[in-house]
């Protein structure tokens, strides 16, 4: 989503990084490209103004001016103030003996997902989540919502009645009943904002009386996503915003504006169209991405939730044995399957940006490779010195590949558990290792001069 920002941000700030010095006018420079940068990416205007005030003010300042880094230092202003635009820290739900959680919206916005992936998040920390059919006015809303539950075992309250209010009150008194501590409550959107639908909206608050009020919007229509938040607080006065489509091709704008217009934080972000894809929203992560800075909180966490941990304990057992069969390959694929996209997850790592540019990572050449690893028996995958050419010409076949593909694989591997040998005895590979180092040494402390060198050293004295 802020591909093209984060481009832009980088390329004005990257001068400043190298500078030892700055001038007023270098300054200048750089906050008038991440003025234009800003305006490009749909923020408010008027939000566009303060921070570029702020973050300049902050980099004439004497602490900057005066600092021995001083480009890394508005580096740090922007970041700062970045997340203080999207809201400091993050903001969680807000939990009772009996959650009750409301979510409006306008239709389109991703309303009826959303209540799913929340019941899912809440499930997994360790609620018993229902979800009541609130929505009357969309036919396939119910549906859509019981199809949904069904998926995750979710119960789903609906009623037949064509009142929101009498459907909410039956959901909640049969959801207490189950024995449930949580509950999310699907409420009607409309293609635009209209006094039916606040009144309604109002009517289903009162009778409802939630712990949280959740707003979701559609980040793809950038500040008319602002325009609606504004409409939305003044009649219902919503508590957070749940950010969807964050992983699409939206400029940034609703995310970067909402927060410093409305005063209402965002408090999780859809990522992508699995049910599991919604995450807690942290300003600072955010903040650290847009710069190109990498996201390791997020990366671990997603990394801890997709590995079991006695599979994790195996794996690291394994690894540190300097092992790395196919079977070990298929473990690591599936896991980083559950993690989500891999160019998203190579987003995450610190300096990938500059390491991998604007490299399209090709999922589908990932699925190739565990095609050919799925051709190989047992036998082949955990004792892959035994695969010869006749194997790899099966294997090929089997795949729909080509021999020299099934030869680079095999070779691949082959290089990944020599890698993994070499940090298993406590040396750096050479290509992990730092500018200079070669084989776990570092030349300019290991190499002894030629007797030759002694020579005309003992000559000179």
């Amino acid at each position: 989503m802020f591909d093209s920002l984060s481009d832009r941000l980088q390329g004005a700030l990257g001068d400043l990084r190298k500078k030892g010095r700055l001038d007023e006018e270098s300054i200048s420079r750089a906050m008038r490209e991440i003025r234009l940068a800003l305006l490009e990416a749909d923020v408010n205007l008027t939000v566009v103004r303060d921070f570029v005030a702020r973050v300049r003010e902050r980099a004439l300042g004497e602490e900057v001016l005066k600092s021995l880094t001083p480009g890394q230092q508005v580096v740090k202003a922007v970041h700062d103030e970045l997340t203080e635009l999207m809201g400091s820290g993050a903001s969680g739900l807000a939990y009772g003996k009996f959650t009750v959680v409301l979510l409006a919206g306008l239709q389109g916005s991703g309303k009826t997902t959303t209540a799913a992936k929340l019941a899912l998040y809440l499930r997994k920390e360790g609620h018993k989540p229902g979800l009541i059919a609130a929505d009357l006015q969309r036919p396939a809303a119910i549906d859509q919502l019981e199809q949904l539950g069904a998926q995750l075992s979710i119960p789903v309250y609906r009623t037949d009645t064509k009142d929101a209010v009498e459907a909410t009150r039956s959901g909640l008194e049969r959801a207490r009943a189950d024995g449930l501590d949580a509950v999310i409550v699907d409420t009607a959107g409309r293609l635009q904002i209209d006094e039916e639908l606040m009144e309604e909206l109002e009517r289903v608050r009162d009778e409802s009386k939630p712990h949280d009020v959740l707003l979701v919007l559609d980040s793809m229509t950038g500040q008319e996503a602002v325009a609606v938040a504004q409409a939305f607080d003044a009649r219902v006065a919503f508590d957070g915003v749940i950010l969807t489509k964050l992983d699409g091709d939206a400029r940034g704008g609703a995310a970067l504006s909402v927060k410093a217009v409305t005063g209402k934080p965002i408090k999780f972000a859809a990522t992508g169209e699995k049910l599991d894809a919604l995450e807690v929203f942290h300003p600072d992560r955010m903040a650290s991405r847009i710069l190109g800075m990498g996201d390791v909180l997020t990366l671990i966490e997603r990394a801890e939730a997709a590995v079991a941990d006695d599979e994790q304990a195996e794996m690291e057992k394994r690894l540190r044995q300097g092992q790395f069969t196919f079977d070990d390959f298929l473990r690591a694929y599936k896991m980083l399957r559950r993690m989500g996209p891999l160019g998203g997850i190579l987003k995450l790592i610190p300096g990938m940006k500059e390491q991998i540019g604007d490299v399209d990572v090709d999922e589908r050449q990932m699925k190739r490779v565990e095609a050919i690893v799925l051709s190989m028996t047992p036998h082949e995958r955990s004792t892959p010195h035994v695969i010869d050419g006749k194997r790899r010409q099966r294997i090929a076949r089997g795949s729909g590949t080509q021999v020299e593909q099934v030869n680079q694989l095999l070779e691949a591997r082959k290089q990944m558990e020599k890698m993994m040998k070499q940090m298993g005895r406590g040396k750096m590979p050479g290509a992990l290792a730092p500018p200079g180092a070669a084989s776990g040494t570092t030349r300019s402390a290991t190499r002894k001069p030629s007797s030759k060198r002694k020579k005309r050293k003992s000559g000179r004295r």
